[in-house]
Order: C-alpha cells, then sequence, then structure tokens
C-alpha cells in the first residue's frame, strides 16, 4: 500500500532540505526550531502506514517520516530558480574549499562590496534565502548576490535554504552557526553587516524587488455574514479601483467561485472551507504576478482567513482583510434571498449565523456596518482606509 503524502510549508521544505543535507547536524529529524506540523488526518494516516513521504509542491518525493521521527532521504529537491546553486555542505566544501564564507541575507551594498574587495582573499558568498531569511524574494536576494560576486576579483555563490524562525529566536541563532560552521569547515566566516546605500545594477533589482505599496499585488478580502453587503461593497471598490487607476483587478465572488472554481462542492463546513483556500490560492497566484483580486466570501472561519493571509504573505503580495460587520439582525431583515428564513425552518443546514458559527476577525484593517447608510458612504470608508494605508492613490 503506498504511503499517504504531504507537502510541507515552504519553511518546512526549507528546514528539510537543511536536516537532509546534513546542514542542520547534529539535529537529524524535526524538532525545535526545526518543526513539523502535520495536520490531523495526515498524521492519522501516518499513524495507520507507519510513515509519510514529504513531498514538493510538485509531488516529488522527497523523504519518508516514520512514526519514531526517523527521516529517510528519497532525492534531493529539483524545483525553484537557481537550482544548480544549492549545494550541500560537503560539496561546497569540496568545491570552494580556502574561501572567506560570507553570509549574504540582503543585498550587499557599495560600501560592502569595496570592504571585500579591499580584502582581497577568494570569498564564498552564501546567499540565506529560506522563507523569511530575507526582506528580498529569494530569486531576487540570488540576483543581487551574483551581481556581487562579478563585480568582485573572486568570489563564488552558493545558496543556503536557511529559513526564519521568528518564535524560537534563541534556537534560530543557534542553527545559523550550526549551518555556517558546517558549510564553512575550517575557513574563516566573515560577517559585513547591514547593507548601506546600493547602487548600480543591485539597486535596479531591488528596486523591481520591492516595488511601491500603490504597485504590488493586492488582495481585497471582504469577510462578512449573508446579507450584509460585503458583495455589493466589493463591486462597488472594485468599480472606482478600474474607473481610477490602470490597476489589473480579477473578482473572486463567492456566487461566482461557486459556479466555476468550486463547482461541485457542497456547503458542509469541510467543503466551505475548501472553497476558501481556493480562492485564497487563486488570489495569492494573482498578487504574486502584482495583480490585484477583489475576495467576497463569507469566510466564517478565523483560521482559514488566516490561510489565506499565509498564501498571501508567502506569494509577497499584500493582504488587506475588510470585515463588512453588519449585525445578524440586519442581514436577516433584508434577507433579498430568502436564505434565513429557510435556514429557521431547518431547510439549510450549517447556515453561518443560525446554525453554524460565524467568527469575527480580530485582525481586520477595515470594519464597516452597512446598517442605515449608502454604498457610497461605506465604499468611501473602505477606500480612505486604503489610500491612508498607501495600498491606492487618493
Amino acid at each position: 500500500m503506498p504511503l499517504p503524502q504531504h507537502c510541507p510549508s515552504p519553511t518546512e521544505l526549507d528546514d528539510l532540505e537543511l536536516l537532509l543535507s546534513g546542514a542542520a547536524a547534529p539535529q537529524t529529524t524535526f524538532g525545535g526550531a526545526l518543526a513539523l506540523d502535520l495536520p490531523g488526518d495526515v498524521a492519522a494516516a501516518q499513524h495507520d502506514a507507519g510513515a509519510v513521504e514529504l513531498v514538493d509542491p510538485e509531488g516529488l518525493p522527497l523523504a519518508r517520516l516514520a512514526l519514531d521521527g526517523t527521516l529517510t532521504a528519497l532525492s534531493r529537491p529539483e524545483y525553484g530558480a537557481f537550482r544548480r546553486l544549492f549545494l550541500t555542505p560537503a560539496e561546497s566544501r569540496t568545491t570552494h574549499a580556502g574561501r572567506v564564507v560570507v553570509p549574504v541575507d540582503a543585498e550587499l551594498g557599495d560600501d560592502q562590496r569595496a570592504s571585500l574587495a579591499a580584502d582581497g582573499r577568494p570569498l564564498l558568498l552564501l546567499p540565506l534565502v529560506g522563507a523569511g531569511t530575507s526582506s528580498l524574494s529569494r530569486p531576487a536576494l540570488l540576483r543581487t548576490t551574483l551581481a556581487a560576486a562579478d563585480a568582485l576579483p573572486d568570489a563564488a555563490v552558493v545558496a543556503v535554504p536557511l529559513a526564519a524562525h521568528p518564535d524560537h529566536p534563541g534556537a534560530d541563532a543557534d542553527l545559523r552557526r550550526t549551518v555556517l560552521a558546517h558549510y564553512a569547515g575550517e575557513d574563516p566566516v566573515l560577517d559585513v553587516g547591514a547593507p548601506g546605500a546600493v547602487t548600480g545594477r543591485i539597486a535596479d533589482i531591488v528596486a523591481a524587488d520591492r516595488p511601491p505599496l500603490a504597485e504590488q499585488g493586492l488582495v481585497l478580502f471582504f469577510t462578512g455574514l449573508s446579507g450584509s453587503g460585503k458583495s455589493t461593497i466589493a463591486r462597488a471598490v472594485m468599480d472606482r479601483i478600474l474607473e481610477t487607476t490602470d490597476r489589473t483587478v480579477t473578482s473572486l465572488d463567492g456566487d461566482v467561485v461557486r459556479r466555476n472554481l468550486s463547482a461541485g462542492l457542497t456547503f458542509s463546513r469541510a467543503d466551505r472551507e475548501t472553497n476558501i483556500r481556493r480562492i485564497g490560492w487563486v488570489a495569492a497566484e494573482i498578487a504574486r504576478h502584482g495583480g490585484l483580486a477583489v475576495c467576497s466570501p463569507i469566510a466564517p472561519f478565523e483560521e482559514t482567513r488566516a490561510q489565506v493571509r499565509a498564501m498571501v504573505d508567502d506569494a509577497r503580495g499584500a493582504f488587506v482583510l475588510v470585515h463588512v460587520a453588519t449585525p445578524l439582525e440586519e442581514c436577516e431583515r433584508r434577507d433579498r434571498k430568502g436564505l434565513y428564513a429557510k435556514a429557521r425552518r431547518g431547510e439549510i443546514p450549517d447556515f453561518t449565523g443560525i446554525s453554524s458559527p460565524y467568527e469575527e476577525p480580530s485582525d481586520a484593517a477595515v470594519r464597516v456596518d452597512t446598517t442605515g447608510r449608502t454604498i457610497a458612504d461605506c465604499v468611501d470608508e473602505v477606500w480612505a482606509a486604503l489610500v491612508a494605508a498607501g495600498y491606492l492613490e487618493g
């Protein structure tokens, strides 16, 4: 019987690569800062099968994780830009022995590059490209490091998937020291500090990777009860964006998505959450490429909204949560589709606000109640918040 499979998060995939390459030794399995969170159904399947296969986003099996925590390598990662630069510590020491090792987690500034050039020794630049370590995207950090290497007398580049673990700062610092020590071996490690001013080709790469808020990918996520007015406000905001900016906008309205992306799903809690995650994935991909997505599902559960936010964050987009906080009594009074009446009669199970809960968001950037207000007033309130935050130009 084939083993159950699980694709870890970006951070967990970086951690797995460190473990399998020997960079995190003496730690040889997940633990401490290097944590793996298996979903409940996957953990149950692992228990029944005795192990689980950890796979990359394309389904390539990378390792087998046994119940006792033992990791067995199955293959090396093959995905991602600049994969040729990812060497194990042993491979790096064999290929680049005798160089001064320079960890890099940001663009190298003009003064840093001048100092390294003046040093005169052969260099090994180690861009730390794991999730969350740099404010630059992985490709941008690698491009800036390669550009710096080209401008230095004698510099090689090896990429290291060292992710950040902000919940474990002490263990994270220890892990960094361990990883650098394994890559350096007997060679010295040189910390060049934070970057200063940067010009030329590297500055161009940084500027392209860090566009102004008003130009970066954006997901406007409207949540609220059925009948709250969220879809109406979302459409009006989208129309104003199209009228006043040159942004490309994609609508991911709840009903439209149901008819297309999520056709066949029921209204059970599990299927409703699957629907929200599908919306989130599409929205994140739109943001990844600099587009603007407007979503307006009910999205009643905090956990799923947080998952969507994480998807957008991983895509390096901005996520703005708008809570259309019209009270249940007002939504039920409107009941334009007759849904609340049916829910009260027991004809619609798991109906949000009646027989299924709505968890009000505590992290909404905007909260608007449509009771007794015009749509124009509500749109103005949302628009003002977006302009004030820098996501749109006034």
